[in-house]
């Protein structure tokens, strides 16, 4: 199937590695021209070269005025926008009792305002494309709150609610919003919080990583990222006119909830 791709000019952030980078490189492969920013230079420019990006700037978008600078350089770079992919690293495991209050403003400014910063800076630009579109990537946690990740399920429900308005204004502009929804998958961000419910409980970072997998994904599975990726760059394409304003769950079958 062809998606429509071929010199579409897209954005993705935190698109180093683990997801971002996933849907990044699933652009490109399609023919797109991707520009990716992330936190990390060495990672972002080993990225950058493996994925032939069209260019790249090391940037933190929870800093409140990197957001609407990293789209404009990215537009000059690109010659515009058609693609918005906003994607951060998830803010800090907890339970709301042991998250300090700091740890709740670095988290609104990391999950939801990144993307309310993108999303402003980068519409002006999508509104000139003929096949504009915004995804972010959230968390299953939209659905069903992940008790160790308080501020991810607090801070991502709020960008889902944030969407699904900014969908319906629009949507008559042609300009497709959505958010894709992973669940588990084998990323730097996975290892981590597995290793640290492992090491809790005495055991190796590869046992709790199975065990888990086993009893919460029907399918028996991790995810691979290329696989989320694979759904992202839909979502992008042409063939993904009439969808918009959804929350796309690309779990496995984790998440119990019908709709």
């Amino acid at each position: 199937m062809d998606l429509g791709l071929e010199g579409r000019r897209a954005l993705v952030t935190a698109a180093s590695k683990g997801l971002g980078r996933a849907c990044a490189a699933a652009l490109a492969a399609e023919g797109a021209r991707v520009y990716i920013a992330a936190r990390g230079q060495e990672d972002l420019e080993r990225t950058a070269k493996e994925i032939n990006a069209a260019g790249f700037q090391a940037a933190d978008v929870s800093q409140p005025d990197v957001p609407g600078r990293l789209v404009e350089d990215a537009v000059k770079a690109l010659g515009g926008l058609d693609i918005l992919v906003c994607n951060a690293g998830g803010p800090p495991a907890g339970t709301f009792d042991s998250t300090p209050l700091e740890e709740w403003e670095k988290g609104f400014n990391l999950t939801l305002m990144s993307t309310v910063r993108l999303c402003k800076a980068a519409i002006p630009h999508l509104r000139q494309s003929d096949q504009g579109r915004i995804v972010v990537v959230t968390s299953t946690s939209v659905r069903e709150p992940i008790p160790t990740l308080v501020l991810s399920s607090a801070f991502r429900t709020a960008v889902v609610q944030t969407l699904k308005t900014l969908s319906n204004e629009l949507a008559a502009q042609r300009i497709t919003v959505n958010n894709v929804a992973p669940g588990r998958f084998l990323t730097d961000r996975v290892r981590q919080l597995d290793g640290a419910a492992a090491q809790k409980e005495g055991i190796s970072q590869e046992e709790y990583t199975e065990r888990s997998v086993k009893a919460s994904i029907p399918m028996g599975r991790i995810g691979d990222p290329a696989e989320f990726g694979a759904v992202c760059a839909f979502v992008c394409s042409r063939h993904a006119g009439f969808l918009t304003g959804q929350t796309i769950m690309v779990d496995g079958g984790q998440t119990h909830g019908v709709y």
